[in-house]
């Protein structure tokens, strides 16, 4: 499993995020690097640890051994990507995480909605950020794939009955999201009963 890792405070996490769930905690942001991200998206969040071939920086069980090595101090591990739920491991990594006492966050696109309910109906996860791309007119142009939309509904309609703690955001690219695409977006969030989402600028690397 390709992957970087880094602690920080939270609060400067959470500055980042804007969330509201984790702002008292000192987390580890586990990130894993996700080989052929499903949606490809322009330009990705870690462009770095996408390539299918990376070789791993560290393993899991070192990983794993690390975050036992620091059990009172950390609260949490968030998995991300990438996107981890390409990971078909990912749902033993969750369990043996909580089995240390650590809390679960996971970030998301949606793209495996089947997989997503297997660690919400388990309970496995305390705190989803969900990536939601675009108003579903907009998501073939956005991520590429055909069936992008309807797999991202339907994760985030599992999320929103789960009523696990969870983010929504989207990075705005002007030159595929102009004003009334966003404005089409917040009208399918409001029809699906969530909030708007935390906006951010695309950044090119």
């Amino acid at each position: 499993m390709p992957c970087c890792c880094g602690a920080r405070p939270v609060r400067s996490l959470a500055c980042l995020f804007e969330d509201r769930r984790w702002p008292t905690w000192l987390l580890r942001r586990l990130g894993t690097g996700i080989p052929h991200p499903r949606n490809k998206c322009t330009p990705p969040t870690n462009p770095g640890l996408l390539p299918a071939r990376t070789p791993a920086a560290v393993s899991w069980d070192e990983v794993l051994g690390h975050l036992a090595r620091r059990t009172g101090l950390l609260d949490g591990i968030v998995f991300s990507g990438g996107e981890p739920l390409l990971q078909r491991g990912l749902p033993q990594a969750v369990r043996e995480a909580r089995a240390l006492g650590l809390e679960v966050g996971l970030h998301t696109g949606g793209a495996f909605p089947r997989r997503l309910a297997r660690l919400l109906d388990a309970r496995l996860l305390d705190w989803v950020g969900f990536d939601v791309k675009a108003p579903p007119g907009r998501y073939e142009r956005v991520t590429g794939i055909g069936h992008a939309a309807a797999s991202a509904e339907h994760s985030l309609r599992l999320l929103l009955a789960s009523g696990v703690p969870h983010q929504l955001r989207t990075t705005v690219d002007p030159s595929l999201l102009d004003p009334p695409a966003m404005a089409d977006l917040d009208a399918w969030l409001a029809e699906l009963g969530a909030r708007p989402t935390l906006r951010q600028e695309v950044r090119r690397h």
